[in-house]
């Protein structure tokens, strides 16, 4: 089995990838600066598999920290998940996203090359995509410039790759296009915790669910879409953890750099996830629409032939599982990995 750094693997992402890694038998090493995580995530990822992992409470950007975590480990490939992730405050503060996602990005690459070590995960999104695409969104489209700085960041880290895989082939890249995810490990231990009003929909409608929050707003009822709002294509996070696995698999025996979409390949629309979502847990979810978000667009769900065909993934989970999982999670745990 192979030893695998994880950057940013105290994450929801992260952390979920964690105990697949481990259940499958590999050496999991993480740094993460916990600066929107917590170390909590990764103790319990332990409890889950009864296995150990190696924690490095450090930044990605300090290239001492790194060095000094490749010389005392023998480290195999790198599954990137490090980074900013609020689309909205990347507006505000833009450089603050560049010098993490994209200056963290380079850091680790240099760290990584020093160590004689070329074998990449990075964790993308579907944000890339030319907004002109209609879905089903598939790998051979053109990326086009994002309307907002966290998608721009992703975009330059997946043509700083492509051009340096094209230069030296001894790298060996997977870009991960994620579409939404959403859902929780089957136990209710690890899930979705975000710092302060959540950016994303699922951990905001069970934060209404368990009290936290008044009622959902639901960005725009006026889309050219089945209940004019927006559509979406949601996955299962344990899923999305399992296609880090098959893509690590497929470049530990591979050269060069190729991209992924993953999801589900199905559209859901965000009043569907509400509604269903009562359904499902028997919880009421009051809701409000409010207006448009500046950069959404009407309808976005992956083509996923790529990854099935060539990654052997498949996703397990369907929307029932997603809506579960995300409630066991925070009803048993109401304030997060914050237990007090």
């Amino acid at each position: 089995m192979a030893k695998i750094l994880v950057t940013g693997g105290a994450g929801y992402i992260g952390s979920h990838t964690c105990v697949e890694l481990l259940t499958a038998g590999h050496d999991v090493v993480v740094i993460d600066n916990l600066s929107n995580s917590s170390a909590a995530s990764l103790s319990r990822a332990e409890q889950l598999t009864q296995k150990k992992l190696s924690f490095i409470e450090g930044d990605i950007r300090d290239a001492t920290v790194l060095d000094q975590l490749f010389q005392e480990h023998s480290i195999d490939a790198v599954i990137h998940f490090a980074g900013l992730k609020a689309v909205g405050e990347s507006q505000q503060i833009p450089l603050r996203y560049f010098d993490n996602n994209i200056g963290g990005t380079i850091c680790l690459i240099r760290a990584m090359q020093r160590a004689g070590v070329f074998k990449l995960v990075f964790s993308s999104s579907a944000t890339v995509y030319d907004e002109s695409n209609a879905s089903p969104l598939n790998e051979d489209m053109p990326t086009g410039m994002p309307s907002n700085n966290y998608g721009y960041t992703k975009l330059i880290v997946e043509q700083m790759l492509e051009k340096l895989a094209a230069a030296d082939d001894q790298w060996s890249i997977a870009l991960l296009r994620y579409f939404n995810p959403v859902g929780a490990h089957k136990s209710g231990r690890i899930g979705e915790d975000p710092n302060g009003i959540p950016n994303n929909l699922m951990p905001y409608l069970t934060q209404v669910a368990v009290g936290r929050r008044q009622k959902l707003s639901i960005f725009g009822n006026d889309y050219d879409t089945p209940d004019g709002t927006g559509v979406r294509d949601y996955i299962h996070v344990v899923d999305l953890a399992n296609a880090h696995l098959c893509a690590l698999n497929h470049r530990l025996k591979t050269q060069g750099c190729r991209a992924w979409n993953i999801g589900t390949g199905n559209g859901i629309s965000v009043k569907q996830i509400r509604d269903n979502f009562e359904k499902v847990n028997g919880v009421e979810i009051p809701f409000e629409y409010v207006p448009r978000r500046e950069g959404d667009v009407a309808t976005s769900f992956a083509d996923n032939a790529r990854a099935i065909a060539e990654l052997g993934w498949q996703p397990q989970y369907g929307l029932a599982d997603m809506l579960a999982d995300s409630w066991n999670w925070q009803k048993q745990n109401p304030n997060g990995f914050n237990e007090s």
